[in-house]
């Protein structure tokens, strides 16, 4: 019965293809062309092709007599020819200089005036055969692009075969690292669609929707692509930002045309990327939202709901750096069953994906890959990537025949502190000013407790405006940081300035980012983490994109942000305070770093805790220092290679 409705449905439609405009065109044209011209033509009549009228050819001089004796109602005068009306007949006779004829025609109140005259064959091909091929071709245009585009807006506007990306790829789960976790929610898609049976004689239903979040640059669409590649079905792929046009119904269009392409080549993958262009909460705008971004994903979420799995197995997955701000209807049960964090690579993470990167790549036998892995700690993989390609560019800037492990250093810290500018000319007393700030940086960030620990000190100016940097080793598998290790982190900010103010006794310009950034630490601490006796355990603040470096959204009285503002500042003056005096204890530490880097340049972290430790015996004071955090950084990459090895 249900076929034999789908085939009423289709014969109905087919009926109503078959009108006579379908069948046909030409003809249509034609009779709409002609009543064009006329139209046109009958707004600006001439009278030379009036065939209703017969035509003869008289002598001048008859003309003349005819015009005297009042016979001629009208008379046209040309280039070379003079017409005269005269009733049934037109008179026509070649024009002669004859400067009276004007006033006889006005003596005899006959009205006269000019004609262009104009061969047939010519008057016929611009006034009708051109018009008629142009229109004709404007005709047939239109005619054929809304034949290919049914449905899909005027000059297929609403077609998105041109967006769509539609292939096999070739990348497998071998070439995905780093995100161990996110392929294993992936694995059982894979699965389902090379054996489907065993999941359906069970009765389990395989998610419509995967949703990976995560930073960018962490492999969400590498991971989609090794999905399709591992089950090696056709792979849909599209930006979110292709379905929006300035047209209302373009985006839904696309969105139709996309799943039934994709249904065509079932089992397939569909893989939207930035689904956050269209998929935006449509309660998020309060003076009225994009009518065309609302229609789009007002269709995605009935093209979701519309085909079975089962039938025709069709997985979108898609891919966002906001997942807070999409809209619920998106991401219930039945659309998007499935949300997989694609989180940034833990240590073991990051030496896997070095290693994949560095299959192309020829380096020495001598590179430790395991140094590089604890530098990077934080970056994710499309970070690795560059950073390994980086290094091959600087060693094919030095013609070696292969990649050393300076270079990756070199690259490492190209990607954190910036470009490396021996060139520029500092002098000697900005020099001594960058050498006791980056110093004072290093030795708190040594001597206080949950600090980082300093990997490399240098005054060799970096990037766009650092004269000096001090590099930290940042601690691995970091997922909440306590009191004390915030109050170390405000501490070992303000290190440089306080070197400045016991050393060179005047302050510069030096420590304004390490201002903003420890006052921005203060804030979050009062304001979001209810660390302050100012709004207790409230929170005033409110985090939002947390992938893309988060932003918040303020919520209190004016009256508090004063008692907040009062107690950053009091804050901020108290760890200024104590690191001057910790400062001050250790001043010949500080000379000491100052001498090596003056010598060199750039002094490693070990040198700088040898520094202090033989400051601290000479003196006879309690080390400061801390070893803790070194011996569980060797453990972490301990566990990590156990791991690797199983």
């Amino acid at each position: 019965m249900n076929n034999n409705l789908k085939n009423s449905n289709q014969n109905d439609q087919n009926n109503k293809n078959s009108n006579f405009f379908n069948q046909n065109p030409i003809i249509v044209f034609l009779i709409f062309a002609v009543l064009i011209i006329a139209v046109f033509r009958s707004m600006s009549p001439d009278i030379g092709m009036d065939g209703s009228k017969t035509t003869k050819n008289i002598p001048y001089s008859e003309l003349k007599s005819l015009i005297v004796n009042k016979q001629i109602s009208k008379v046209y005068i040309g280039q070379s020819t003079i017409k005269a009306d005269g009733g049934n007949v037109l008179y026509t006779a070649k024009k002669v200089q004859d400067p009276n004829l004007t006033t006889t025609l006005d003596e005899n109140e006959i009205p006269y005036g000019a004609f262009n005259e104009s061969n047939v064959l010519t008057d016929i091909l611009f006034t009708w055969v051109i018009p008629i091929f142009i229109f004709f071709g404007i005709w047939m245009f239109l005619v054929s692009r809304m034949q290919k585009n049914v449905g899909g807006g005027i000059l297929g506007i609403g077609s998105s075969k041109k967006l769509v990306n539609s292939e096999k790829p070739k990348v497998k789960f071998d070439d995905v690292a780093g995100v161990e976790e996110a392929k294993e929610e992936v694995q059982e898609i894979v699965d389902y669609l090379k054996s489907p049976d065993k999941y359906l004689r069970l009765g389990a239903k395989i998610p419509k929707g995967i949703l990976l979040v995560g930073p960018p640059g962490t492999g969400k669409t590498l991971l989609a692509r090794a999905v399709a590649g591992e089950a090696d079905v056709p792979f849909f792929s599209i930006s979110a930002s292709s379905f929006i046009e300035m047209f209302v119904g373009v985006g839904a269009s696309r969105v139709r045309d996309l799943f039934e392409n994709a249904k065509k080549e079932a089992p397939s993958i569909v893989f939207i990327d930035e689904i956050d262009a269209i998929g935006k909460s449509r309660s998020s705008a309060p003076m009225g939202g994009n009518d065309e971004r609302e229609q789009t994903l007002n269709q995605l979420l009935s093209e979701m709901d519309g085909f079975d799995a089962d039938k025709s197995p069709v997985i979108v997955m898609a891919a966002t750096n906001r997942p807070e701000i999409l809209d619920p209807a998106l991401l219930r049960p039945g659309r998007f069953d499935r949300q997989v964090l694609v989180d940034r690579p833990d240590f073991k993470g990051r030496m896997d994906i070095l290693k994949i990167h560095m299959k192309d790549v020829k380096f020495a036998d001598d590179i430790d890959i395991e140094e590089i892995a604890r530098l990077t700690t934080g970056l994710a993989g499309a970070d690795l990537e560059n950073i390994v390609n980086e290094a091959a560019l600087l060693a094919g800037r030095e013609s070696k025949r292969a990649v050393e492990q300076d270079d990756l250093v070199e690259a490492v810290e190209r990607s954190i502190a910036g470009l490396e500018k021996k060139s520029r000319r500092v002098n000697p007393k900005e020099k001594r000013i960058v050498a006791y700030h980056e110093c004072g940086h290093a030795l708190i960030a040594e001597v206080t407790k949950g600090a980082k620990k300093v990997t490399k000190v240098s005054i060799i100016p970096r990037g766009l405006s650092a004269l000096g940097y001090t590099l930290n080793t940042p601690e691995e598998n970091k997922f909440l940081m306590q009191y004390h290790e915030l109050i170390a982190e405000v501490d070992v900010l303000l290190g440089g300035r306080a070197a400045e103010k016991v050393f060179i006794k005047e302050i510069s310009t030096g420590a304004s980012n390490d201002l903003e950034r420890a006052t921005d630490i203060l804030k979050a601490m009062v304001s979001m983490y209810g660390m302050s006796e100012v709004a207790g355990l409230m929170v005033l603040e409110k985090q939002r994109n947390t992938f893309l470096g988060g932003q918040s959204v303020k919520d209190y009285s004016e009256k508090t942000a004063q008692k907040l503002d009062e107690s950053i500042k009091e804050m901020l003056s108290k760890r200024f305070d104590e690191v001057v005096k910790t400062m001050e204890i250790y001043s010949g530490a500080i000379e000491n770093m100052v001498a090596e880097l003056y010598k060199s340049e750039t002094i490693e972290g070990a040198k700088v805790r040898e520094i202090i430790s033989k400051f601290e015996e000479e003196n006879n004071l309690v080390s400061r220092l801390s070893e803790v955090d070194e011996d569980d950084e060797l453990k972490d990459i301990k566990e990590a290679k156990e791991k690797q090895s199983h």
